[in-house]
């Protein structure tokens, strides 16, 4: 790949988380489809956001019937790529018309199996066009408008390759399926006959080819009965005399309305099968939203009950605390000396010998601030203290011995 288009690239997916893989795909389908651009749009999600995603555009070869078509597509890479799968889109030409199925809605948008269940380490883009050209193989996403329903002649996409593989005259067209295309396993309308599709406007005369693959049109009333080689009812000698009864005709008429109407009939029944499959999808969608909102009513619901259970105890608790405060308030007054009981006399002197330790303690406090103040004097400070310290060391000691003997910690 030249020096300059991977820089481009490079410079495209500046943004991206993943660079190196997404390049790598990148490089991958580009080198192998060359039919296949790149750049970098504008992408407009259905909330109204918008932002710039690198691009795949232009076309993908599809054989259908033994012919080659080519596909006019477009893949949008996510900026998360390859976590996330890309998005495909159809892009249908003014002589094109999309053809809904269960692959393609009437968007152009594509769903395939593939692209739901991508793998970010597994999946990558040249396998995702590989399964396109086969879904579409088997299933056409486009089909050629009746030539009554083109407004002007076919323009030419300068992205878009010819069948020959590189870019066409001016006045090229791109081929793709008819309407029939994977409608049914009936022929093109009208069945018999020695006609068939029609070639392009350029097919030399006398059934010559330009090098273009035939068209897979409608074909023109002038093929209908008058045609030599037409015989619906193939009765030989009507053939061999060349003579075409009021018979021959109206089973020719019988014949291609019913081609018609089976078409018909057809094209409804896949545009109502892709209906399905998207109703089936929103169903599932909406069948597992409600279980999960089911399951958030149970978890608020097994909250709530927990929540009154607990509003029930803390009223409990109130009326309890009300009831005591009225018991109090209504209570005589109590003797703090007769408020603490001991249950043996050793923790009677160990609580009598803590109060006074404590109380020793308090003294000599106040006796050192009567100090600093100058209430007292040195000597009579010191003439106290040592008294005072004297008892508070035996009643220090009291309280270790009946720790002692009481088996309580030191």
């Amino acid at each position: 790949m030249p020096a300059v288009e991977e820089a481009e690239i490079n410079k495209y997916l500046s943004k991206y988380k993943n660079v190196a893989a997404t390049r790598k795909d990148v490089v991958d389908v580009i080198t192998t489809y060359r039919s296949l651009t790149y750049d970098l749009q504008k992408f407009v999600f259905n909330d109204g956001s918008s932002k710039d995603l690198f691009q795949l555009q232009g076309t993908i070869p599809v054989v259908y019937k033994n012919n080659t078509y080519y596909i006019p597509i477009c893949i949008w890479l996510m900026d998360t790529h390859p976590q996330n799968a890309p998005m495909c889109f159809v892009r249908p030409t003014p002589t094109m018309q999309i053809k809904v199925s269960m692959y393609v809605d009437h968007n152009g948008k594509v769903y395939l199996p593939y692209l739901h269940d991508w793998q970010p380490h597994r999946s990558d883009l040249l396998s995702l066009i590989q399964v396109m050209i086969v879904t579409f193989g088997d299933h056409p996403p486009v089909y050629s408008k009746p030539k009554e329903q083109v407004a002007a002649p076919y323009p030419t996409n300068s992205y878009m390759p010819q069948p020959g593989g590189g870019q066409g005259p001016s006045n090229s067209y791109l081929p793709y399926p008819n309407a029939a295309a994977g409608g049914g396993n009936f022929p093109p309308y009208p069945t018999g006959g020695n006609f068939g599709p029609y070639p392009p406007s350029g097919a030399a005369p006398g059934g010559g080819s330009t090098g273009y693959p035939p068209y897979m049109n409608y074909p023109q009333p002038g093929g209908y009965p008058g045609n030599a080689g037409y015989n619906p009812s193939g009765n030989t000698n009507a053939n061999s005399t060349g003579t075409i009864t009021e018979e021959h005709i109206k089973a020719s008429l019988i014949s291609a309305v019913e081609d018609k109407l089976r078409r018909r009939i057809q094209e409804k029944v896949n545009q109502y099968q892709a209906e399905i499959e998207t109703l089936n999808r929103t169903k599932q969608e909406l069948v597992e939203g409600s279980a999960k909102i089911d399951g958030i009513v149970s978890r608020l619901e097994r909250e709530q009950t927990d929540l009154q259970k607990n509003i029930s105890v803390l009223r409990d608790k109130e009326e309890e605390l009300k009831k005591n405060l009225e018991t109090l308030e209504n209570a005589e007054a109590i003797d703090p000396d007769e408020a603490v009981t001991t249950t043996a006399p050793l923790y009677k002197q160990l609580l009598n010998a803590y109060a006074d330790e404590a109380a020793t303690e308090d003294a000599i406090y106040y006796l050192g601030e009567g100090l600093r103040g100058s209430v007292i004097d040195l000597e009579t400070f010191l003439k106290h203290v040592r008294t005072l310290s004297r008892k508070q060391f035996i009643l220090r000691a009291t309280m270790q011995k009946c720790r002692q003997k009481a088996g309580l910690a030191g």
